[in-house]
C-alpha cells in the first residue's frame, strides 16, 4: 500500500464537523426497525454500527446521508443546513459497490471522483493500488477488487464523513490492515467515520448496537 500524500485536499476547510443523531427511529415496509437511537460524533471519531441484519444499519447509514426519512428523531449537522452538508460534506460507499460492470475502472473511478468534486484520481488510484487495473472492465475485477475501486472515491474526492456500509467485507487481511489505516489518517485529519459492520473495526471506535 502507497502513501496518500499527494492527495490534495485538506479537510480543514471541509463542512461537517458533528453529527447528531437524537431518538431516531425508522419504520420499512410497515415495520419499525428501530427507535430512539442517539448518537454525537464529533471531528476525528469513529463509530461501529451493529446488530444483527434486518435491525436497520443499512437504512440508518442512508437515513443520515438523506436518502431515508425518519419515522421520528432528527438528524443534525451542528450548526449546517443538512441538504448542503449532505451535499458537499459526506460519503456514502454501500454494501453494493454501485459501479457499472461495462465501465473500465478508470471510468468509474473518474465517475464518482469527479460527481463528488475531487480531481485526484490518479493519487487515489495510487493508494489503493489500482493504477495496473484501472483499463480493466469493472465486470473483470474480483470483489475484493471492486470493494477497493469503490472506497477510492473517499481519496479522490476528500469529503468529511464517511458512511461506510461492511467496508471491509470483500478484503483480504492485507487490505484490511491497509484501509485501516486509511481509516486512522483521515481521522487524525479531522474527519468522520460511520461504518456498519459485523466483523470488528480495525479503529479505535465508538459502537452503536441496533436491536432487530
Amino acid at each position: 500500500m502507497r502513501g496518500t500524500a499527494k492527495l490534495s485536499k485538506s479537510l480543514d476547510d471541509r463542512l461537517i464537523t458533528q453529527l447528531l443523531l437524537k431518538d431516531a427511529a425508522i419504520r420499512r415496509g410497515g415495520r419499525l426497525l428501530f427507535a430512539g437511537v442517539s448518537l454525537e460524533l464529533a471531528a476525528g471519531e469513529a463509530c461501529a454500527l451493529t446488530g444483527p441484519n434486518g435491525s436497520g444499519k443499512t437504512s440508518l447509514l442512508r437515513a443520515v446521508a438523506g436518502l431515508v426519512r425518519l419515522e421520528t428523531g432528527e438528524i443534525g449537522f451542528g450548526d449546517l443546513d443538512p441538504a448542503e452538508a449532505r451535499g458537499d460534506g459526506l460519503h456514502l460507499v454501500g454494501h453494493a459497490d454501485g459501479l457499472k460492470s461495462s465501465r473500465t475502472a478508470r471510468e468509474e473511478l473518474a465517475f464518482w471522483s469527479r460527481w463528488c468534486g475531487g480531481d485526484a484520481i490518479e493519487a487515489a488510484a495510487e493508494a489503493l493500488e489500482l493504477t495496473r487495473l484501472l483499463d480493466l472492465e469493472v465486470r473483470r475485477l474480483s470483489a475484493g477488487q471492486r470493494r477497493r475501486l469503490a472506497l477510492a472515491r473517499t481519496l479522490a474526492a476528500p469529503r468529511p464523513l464517511w458512511l461506510l456500509d461492511e467496508p471491509l467485507s470483500p478484503l483480504d487481511a492485507r487490505w484490511r490492515e491497509g484501509f485501516g489505516a486509511m481509516m486512522r489518517r483521515h481521522l487524525d485529519g479531522g474527519g468522520m467515520i460511520l461504518a456498519a459492520v459485523h466483523d470488528p473495526l480495525p479503529i479505535a471506535a465508538k459502537s452503536l448496537e441496533l436491536s432487530a
